[in-house]
């Protein structure tokens, strides 16, 4: 099963939100608090993808707002993107965890669930029409470009689709979160903003 299901007739973004709150078409929603769509103007000409909400974004009902949408909001401004203009979202809309003592600990999405949320994730795209589309991290880049695509290698570089006029890769910010050092965590953060950079000046 899919959300297809779940997809309202002429869609707009605001059905679209209030559709996937009640959306169970696959198990996630029995351990999510709630759905967690994505924000941002309707016409906005970036949109970024994630791979799925995390612990905060799951108890506060929107994308991006934890440790690593905190990140995020200043590469962004760094970069000389407005975060107010863009589209954010995620391939999957629920959080997956699993317990660790009292703390709720982020689990990989496997390939039924993200294709399960697809439909969301392809509608959102439809309605939004954003001249970029950058995924963040390696579970978003594979989950449109497919399961050959390495981040490691290939971030940065322009990808030919049909989704969108500019479509790249990057990191997500919580990857830069998790590197074993301070000077490592600055060198990342440093490539990340660059990587915005990059996009900005293709599209903005």
């Amino acid at each position: 099963m899919t959300a297809e299901a779940y997809i309202p007739p002429r869609p707009t973004l605001s059905k679209l939100r209030a559709a996937a709150a009640e959306c169970k078409a696959c198990d996630l929603w029995k351990i999510g608090t709630q759905t967690v769509f994505g924000e941002g103007p309707a016409k906005a000409v970036v949109m970024f993808i994630g791979e799925q909400p995390g612990d905060k974004e799951d108890l506060a009902g929107r994308p991006f707002v934890g440790p690593a949408g905190a990140l995020f909001d200043k590469a962004l401004e760094e970069a000389g993107i407005d975060r107010e203009a863009v589209y954010v979202t995620n391939v999957v809309k629920h959080f997956k965890w699993e317990p660790r003592g009292k703390r709720r600990i982020h689990k990989k999405p496997n390939g039924e669930e993200i294709t399960a949320c697809r439909p969301w994730l392809d509608s959102e795209i439809r309605l939004v029409k954003p001249r970029a589309i950058v995924c963040l991290g390696a579970t978003a880049a594979q989950a449109l470009f497919g399961s050959k695509f390495r981040v490691s290698t290939q971030r940065g570089q322009r990808v030919l689709s049909d989704l969108a006029e500019y479509v790249t890769a990057t990191v997500h910010p919580s990857s830069i979160l998790r590197a074993p050092s301070d000077e490592a965590r600055h060198e990342e953060r440093a490539r990340f903003v660059e990587d915005l950079k990059r996009i900005r000046k293709a599209v903005l």
